[in-house]
């Protein structure tokens, strides 16, 4: 997940959305759709040849990496894993998927650091397995990570993120060598067969492009550029690429001490050369909605910290697709939902009467016959992790309500692809209670909610 604080700023309110379809580990054959209800994800799931891996967590609360058959979902291989080093707010990490030719991939992933001594400062180890059989090829002890992440044909992993030798490496996945480093930490925002765009974590951080091949700089832009002075990164962050552009999101962060809020907003890159396409400064994303370039959904914010409205955006423009204003807001006691194809903003009120606004022409809408999909709950626990810094909580994901009366529905659809994305025309969520789904209904390659 991208955004630490701003991701568990939306876990705090979710649980899950709930479907059912055949179980992934009895099917006999490719499917349509399939579900593996003997796994208890907590991340996202990666995909590549044919395998989808996620991190799950069984019921003593021990982490493990599990790869499933994406055709059929059932359960191809599974070995124990951890977070060292991880910040609570950034989710569990999902284990790194990378195509490595000729249908082929490996699965890349935090494990437990084994044998190392207690005198070391190792603390885990980063190991490589094929994708389909779960052999293991080449392994890295570490001090601290955030995760490894797929980067184009390469894994790219921060290392000692606690130190300050901090740094990251780009891996060949089939032998594990280093091609070549950068001091300091970076996440992955996005990469092709060519290059790599990381986000440079620092007090005035940088997006930067990298050539995969040799390392060098394409080009550079500080986030204050696209936004103003302030920026601060401890509220959270969120990338998404829509064509030829990435799209960044940064929370505001209020300090505790000075209580000045951070600069926040959204902006657009230009991926090919680093310039500032369009950006909307001072409003905030909302939760539940579509990802930075697909779908964003936001609310202004003016010098005294006051809400405005609701818009969303066309995340490759900018513009503003529709809107409601802040006279039509209700009162409090409610949560947004939205119907798959983002038409109407809904206000829901469990177990009552909630409204709707037609986003096109801000009217009001009739709730009767209304759907829309929000968070399952609003009050989940953090997961029950041993040995583990406390405060990580599973992903999110989103049921159906019923507008009109505040219930969930009895449908067993899946989810909207704005939350769930798409990866090679398959969708893949979990429940609220854990339980993995895919559908392949042929979904473009598309960012979800959380990436």
């Amino acid at each position: 997940m991208k955004s630490p604080l701003a991701l568990a700023a939306a876990t705090l309110l979710a649980g899950g959305a709930l479907t059912s379809c055949s179980s992934g580990d009895t099917a006999e054959g490719p499917a349509k759709a399939w579900s593996n209800v003997q796994i208890n994800a907590v991340s996202r799931a990666t995909t590549g040849a044919g395998v989808a891996a996620t991190t799950s967590m069984r019921t003593n609360g021990a982490l493990e990496t599990v790869a499933l058959d994406l055709a059929t979902g059932k359960k191809l291989w599974a070995a124990p894993a951890t977070m060292a080093g991880r910040l609570p707010g950034m989710g569990v990490q999902a284990p790194a998927t990378v195509e490595i030719g000729r249908g082929q991939a490996v699965v890349v992933a935090v494990d437990p650091a084994g044998t190392a001594p207690k005198t070391t400062r190792i603390k885990a180890t980063v190991v490589a397995r094929d994708a389909k059989t779960g052999k293991q090829k080449w392994a890295r002890p570490i001090e601290s990570t955030f995760g490894p992440q797929r980067c184009g044909p390469y894994v790219c992993l921060s290392e000692n993120t606690s130190l300050k030798t901090a740094r990251v490496v780009v891996l060949d996945p089939q032998t594990g060598r280093t091609q070549w480093q950068l001091p300091g930490i970076a996440e992955v925002e996005w990469s092709d067969a060519t290059n790599v765009v990381l986000l440079r974590l620092a007090s005035h951080p940088v997006l930067e492009a990298h050539s995969l091949k040799t390392g060098k700089v394409v080009w550079q832009l500080p986030i204050e550029q696209a936004l103003g002075e302030g920026v601060d990164l401890s509220g959270g962050w969120s990338f998404g690429a829509t064509g030829d552009k990435l799209v960044g999101y940064v929370a505001p962060y209020t300090n505790p001490r000075t209580k000045q809020t951070s600069t926040f907003g959204l902006f657009s890159v230009r991926l090919d050369d680093g310039v500032v396409d369009w950006m909307r400064p001072s409003v905030v994303r909302v939760y539940p909605s579509g990802n930075p370039a697909f779908a964003p959904v936001v609310r202004p914010v003016d010098e005294q910290g006051q809400y405005g409205g609701f818009a969303r955006l066309d995340g490759e423009t900018g513009r503003v697709l529709g809107q409601i204003t802040p006279t039509q807001v209700p009162g409090s006691g409610w949560w947004l939902a939205f119907p798959p194809s983002m038409d109407k903003l809904g206000f829901l009120k469990h177990d009552a009467a909630g409204s709707a606004f037609d986003l096109k022409s801000g009217e009001a809408s009739p709730v009767k016959g209304t759907t829309g999909w929000s968070f399952c709950a609003t009050d989940p626990r953090p997961l029950p992790l041993p040995g583990v810094t406390p405060g990580f909580y599973a992903i999110a994901a989103l049921c159906e309500f019923d507008l009109a009366t505040g219930k969930r529905t009895s449908s067993s659809s899946a989810p909207p692809a704005w939350f769930t994305g798409g990866q090679d025309g398959w969708r893949l969520w979990r429940d609220e209670k854990g339980a993995l789904h895919a559908v392949n209904d042929g979904t473009a390659t598309t960012p979800g909610m959380y990436g």
